[in-house]
């Protein structure tokens, strides 16, 4: 059955959860504007997790595993793929012992001779004089 639901607001019972479905497999919901453009998509994948040691995910959606390549320097593996290379990745870091204010960079395919594919996005951590440096909070979310 397709049909349109104009609402404004959607809630779940509560003892329940609000489950949102597109019909199609592996793909979040979009939104749209009045028009009928693509306004955005709900989250596809993000995580947390720590950075330093054994690099470990604390949580995550959409994240099989963070592979630790070196000072700094990461990859999130995706357990679904995105649909392209042209999603968009965002994220924090906590500043470590002795490195002031922490950052985060998302390769950008461009110089970094390791290029993001639809299954994994390349991250790298540094400190404000930026070092390449190990942080104990990593966070990144991928939108598509």
């Amino acid at each position: 059955m397709a049909g349109t639901i104009i609402a404004d607001r959607l809630e779940a019972a509560a003892t329940s959860q609000l489950v949102i479905e597109n019909g199609v497999a592996l793909t979040p919901p979009t939104i749209v504007d009045a028009n009928g453009v693509e306004i955005g998509t709900i989250c596809r994948a993000w995580v947390n997790f720590n950075g330093t040691g054994t690099v470990a995910i604390r949580a995550s959606f959409n994240v099989s595993s963070i592979s630790d390549n070196g000072t700094g320097a990461y990859t999130i593996n995706f357990i679904n793929a995105m649909p392209d290379i042209n999603f968009a990745c965002v994220g924090t870091t906590s500043a470590g012992a002795g490195h002031g204010c922490a950052g985060l960079m998302v390769n950008l395919r461009s110089g970094s001779g390791v290029a993001n594919t639809t299954t994994t996005q390349r991250i790298y951590t540094s400190t404000d004089a930026g070092s390449s440096a190990d942080e104990e909070y990593c966070t990144a979310a991928i939108f598509r």
